[in-house]
């Protein structure tokens, strides 16, 4: 298994990233997958799941209205396009697949003027 997190980086308020997620090493079109993000002494939280076929998502309340998450299960990437980026966005983000234990290296967002 293997997932490398893509995407992030250095924004200011109000701007956007989208972040990337290639996966492989297993039947990705088989897996729901998540966005989770961890900030400096805070827990990892989850931020968005898709379901393996990508009819259903879920999102965060903090991040509801600001942030999709999509998939492209030809490519077998899952992508989380952030808008309207606050402060409280800065962490890093890993994304995940459902029952999988595996985490990749994450990709640092940072969200400050």
């Amino acid at each position: 298994v293997q997932l490398v997190e893509s995407g992030g980086g250095s924004v200011q308020p109000g701007g956007s990233l989208r972040l990337s997620c290639a996966a492989s090493g297993f039947t990705f079109s088989r897996y729901g997958m998540s966005w989770y993000r961890q900030a400096p002494g805070k827990e990892c939280e989850l931020v968005a799941h898709i379901t393996s076929a990508g009819g259903s998502t879920n999102y965060a309340d903090s991040v509801k209205g600001r942030f999709t998450i999509s998939r492209d299960n030809v490519k077998n990437m899952v992508y989380l396009q952030m808008n309207s980026l606050k402060p409280e966005d800065t962490a890093v983000y890993y994304c995940k697949a459902d029952y999988i234990q595996y985490w990749g290296q994450g990709t640092q967002v940072t969200v400050s003027s």
